[in-house]
């Protein structure tokens, strides 16, 4: 073989070793159906898809303890970037592609184009008032641009964890523990408006950010329960002396309208009357059933005449 060039040893008609530039294959002349087909390598370009195949299913993509074909498949809703002495040559849709390994160092990076989805777990972080919290957020984001991602960044992913985790402590580093209680989506809403900007130079699109918990220690978790329970109770006793103002006032007013209306006054007596007969079985009548009804019960005593 040329040093420009590689060889494909063909035995009736199937693959069977691969020759790298430069060097040199020997038979017997009487062997029968060999063939040898050499391929240049003055230009990256990928390899026949016929030809992969086969020489993926002899396992001919390493020969003598190394590489000779690097090969990558791209799956749908993902892009591939094929880099040619480290600068990018050329971006490869959903598919199967081989190059020959020899010559020059050929790498091929694949980035999932599709929503993505990233964890901040377990980060420690001290409040603007010196109170421990654990907390955890999540976030999607998805490559809008992923040659600029590849060319900017060196790990796409590291850095956008790395990038989310320093907002996120910038964030409750600087708020109090009530703030952050109060208002748990205005952590969200900060990072995502000082992470969307800047992941978006890099060709990344954040899509939404959510804190998922906000762990307390024991004892601060013991605090705040005793601090909730009595402002609890304070609101129902600030509830039950308002009814009880009303029922006052209800049964003032009451009172003031039976003192006007006799009438009025003579029903409540019979309805206290109802009430007192519902819990007795038996009653025994003396002087008649007048006395009865104007005797028995009275909401008022009687007025001795003059």
């Amino acid at each position: 073989m040329q040093e420009n060039e590689v060889g494909v040893v063909y035995v009736d008609g199937k693959p069977q070793r691969v020759l790298a530039p430069g060097s040199r294959w020997v038979t017997w002349k009487d062997a029968l159906n060999v063939e040898v087909q050499s391929y240049a390598l003055e230009q990256l370009a990928p390899i026949n898809e016929v030809l992969l195949a086969g020489l993926l299913r002899e396992g001919l993509d390493k020969a003598g303890g190394q590489w000779c074909i690097n090969h990558a498949l791209v799956p749908d809703g993902h892009i591939g970037l094929l880099f040619e002495n480290g600068k990018l040559n050329t971006t490869l849709q959903p598919g199967r592609y081989g190059y020959w390994a020899f010559n020059r160092d050929v790498q091929i990076q694949i980035f999932d184009l599709r929503l993505q989805m990233v964890d901040i777990s377990g980060q420690e972080i001290l409040t603007k008032d010196r109170v421990s919290l654990r907390l955890n957020l999540n976030a999607v984001y998805q490559y809008a641009d992923a040659v600029k991602a590849a060319e900017q960044l060196r790990n796409a992913g590291d850095y956008i964890y790395k990038r989310l985790q320093l907002a996120l402590r910038e964030a409750v580093g600087t708020r109090t523990l009530d703030e952050l209680l109060a208002d748990k989506d205005a952590i969200s809403n900060v990072i995502l408006k000082d992470c969307r900007d800047a992941l978006k130079e890099y060709g990344i699109t954040l899509d939404r950010v959510g804190v998922k918990d906000i762990i307390l220690p024991g004892e601060m978790k013991e605090i705040l329960n005793q601090v909730v329970q009595a402002q609890k109770c304070a609101e129902a006793n600030l509830i039950k002396r308002r009814e009880e103002t009303a029922a006052t006032r209800s049964l003032s007013n009451t009172a003031k309208m039976m003192e006007k209306n006799p009438t009025l006054l003579r029903l409540k007596e019979l309805e206290a009357l109802e009430k007192v007969a519902e819990r007795i079985d038996c009653i025994n009548v003396y002087g008649g059933l007048d006395t009865v009804m104007n005797d028995l019960v009275r909401l008022t005593d009687k007025r001795v005449a003059g």
